[in-house]
């Protein structure tokens, strides 16, 4: 893509020659929505004609603009189809840090067991997420919710899996209601705390085809169980993920670390904001992020609203929430 940029009176103006109309119309989006995305975002007004963009408005603006649409252009050219939710991520991104670099973000692959065929990280917080479970045998992602905490960690379980790195997957949340207010409902223990795990059965469902994850729950290949089934078990050979961590008490949270075995990994999940504990309890989360911050070997990814991969309501709503709780 060449870009011709010129001055005027009223601010700047770049021209853009691109390759191919398949190019213009990837870029542009359906009905340009690409565009109108751009110029709400930035103040700016585009005008396309065939293969070529014209972009004007602040000069500052428009820079800003022109390195957006390179770094986008060069996820068409290695093969990315841009849907309007990656674009939108990526104008978030790059008006958060505009020497941002989503190229190693948007194209890194993570093989999975279905007709998906491979999940990428979205953000750069999601992208550090990836890249700190595969370098530490135990990583806690903090943060709040619709970051991809959880869907992030089952997706590198499947792939770890598929890479023959593990023989079997473990899935575990603390299920803080399997008490008393459970206690009246019909149904053994599994039936009742089975809501609390429908999460994690679902993010599976989207990773493995329906038969191969029958047949791994069958044969224990993966298993999805409440955290208090993970005592008194060594975990060798195996991908451990505790969703919903902010719920753990301490004494919870130092069981299922220490059930860690050989050629193992285990990643930790919550929103320390979150938390369903009793009054005055302390979280076991929060608890062992203090503790464990300066041990090596053990990864701290911490995820904010510019990394919700929801819908971009999820992400207004996170905002107006840390508002009315006087964070912003």
């Amino acid at each position: 893509m060449r870009s011709r940029p010129t001055s005027t009176s009223k601010g700047s103006e770049k021209t853009f020659d691109l390759l191919s109309d398949h190019e213009a119309a990837t870029l542009f989006g359906l009905h340009d929505e690409h565009l109108r995305l751009i110029e709400a975002e930035f103040g700016v007004k585009t005008v396309s004609r065939g293969r070529q963009l014209v972009i004007s408005g602040p000069e500052a603006a428009v820079e800003k603009v022109g390195r957006l649409l390179d770094q986008l252009l060069g996820l068409i050219r290695s093969g990315q189809y841009l849907r309007r939710h990656e674009v939108v991520y990526a104008i978030r991104a790059m008006e958060k840090d505009s020497g941002l670099d989503l190229q190693p973000i948007y194209t890194d692959r993570i093989e999975v067991l279905s007709k998906r065929q491979f999940i990428t990280p979205k953000t750069a917080g999601q992208k550090a997420y990836v890249d700190a479970i595969r370098r530490h045998d135990i990583v806690f992602g903090i943060g709040v919710a619709g970051t991809g905490k959880s869907y992030l960690a089952v997706a590198m379980a499947v792939n770890a899996l598929r890479r023959q790195e593990v023989s079997r997957i473990i899935l575990t949340r603390p299920a803080v209601e399997a008490g008393e207010s459970l206690g009246f409902l019909p149904g053994t223990f599994e039936e009742k705390v089975n809501p609390y795990l429908r999460p994690l059965y679902d993010a599976l469902y989207e990773m493995m085809d329906m038969e191969k994850m029958q047949r791994s729950l069958d044969k224990g290949v993966v298993e999805v169980a409440p955290l208090a089934y993970m005592r008194g078990r060594t975990l060798n050979d195996s991908f451990v993920i505790l969703d919903e961590a902010q719920n753990c008490t301490p004494e919870q949270m130092k069981m299922f670390l220490t059930r860690l075995g050989f050629d193992s990994k285990t990643v930790i999940t919550g929103d320390v904001t979150q938390s369903d504990l009793p009054a005055g309890k302390v979280s076991g989360l929060a608890q062992a992020r203090e503790i464990l911050k300066d041990v090596e070997g053990i990864g701290f990814v911490d995820f904010n609203e510019s990394d919700i991969v929801r819908h971009e309501l999820v992400q207004k709503i996170v905002k107006a929430y840390d508002r009315a709780a006087g964070k912003t």
